[in-house]
């Protein structure tokens, strides 16, 4: 499927729909595709980024589609890009948060699932590259939710270091200043 094919896509779940902290959810799932485009990320993280939130996030309590239809998301943006979806969405970020950069293999809470696994590297780096994206489109959008959140940033994005590309690590370091 062709990239406008996937924005119609979005557009058709209702991204417009929903109200975001910078805007509509589908100029923030827009930005961050834009945004991991500009480090030169792969078509899996890409096609994750158009859909992160589709189904709610720990701190984006709204979903665009219910867990019955991931089948539904993986026809329209593959496989792999749906579970890096998933993943996001899944995570329990009060608990897996603190872990990255400190646990090896970092013990991911599933939300959803109620219950924990041990992330594989390939699946933690993805998930790494993609919350920096999403945090940071945010953060340069939104001057509220910059100066909230610009420490705990800073320090889970610092230990993100060897996780993230070094286009990641240096937008993050460029906003928060580490």
């Amino acid at each position: 499927m062709l990239l406008q094919e996937k924005f119609e896509a979005l557009a058709r779940l209702g991204a417009g729909d929903f109200a975001h902290i910078n805007g509509s959810l589908e100029e923030h799932l827009v930005g961050t595709h834009e945004r991991l485009a500009a480090w030169g990320a792969g078509p899996v993280l890409l096609d994750a980024a158009l859909f992160h939130a589709a189904y709610g996030t720990d701190h984006f309590g709204d979903n665009m589609v219910s867990l019955d239809q991931r089948t539904q998301i993986a026809a329209i943006i593959g496989e792999q890009a749906e579970a890096l979806v998933y993943l996001y969405c899944s995570c329990d970020r009060g608990h897996t948060w603190p872990r990255i950069g400190i646990e090896d293999p970092v013990k991911f809470r599933d939300r959803f699932a109620d219950r924990i696994i041990e992330m594989p590297a390939q699946a933690l780096r993805d998930f790494c590259e993609l919350t920096v994206a999403n945090e940071n489109d945010i953060a340069s959008r939104t001057p509220a939710f910059f100066d909230k959140n610009r420490l705990i940033f800073r320090d889970l994005f610092g230990r993100m270091e060897g996780l993230i590309s070094t286009h990641a690590l240096a937008d993050a370091r460029r906003l928060y200043g580490f």
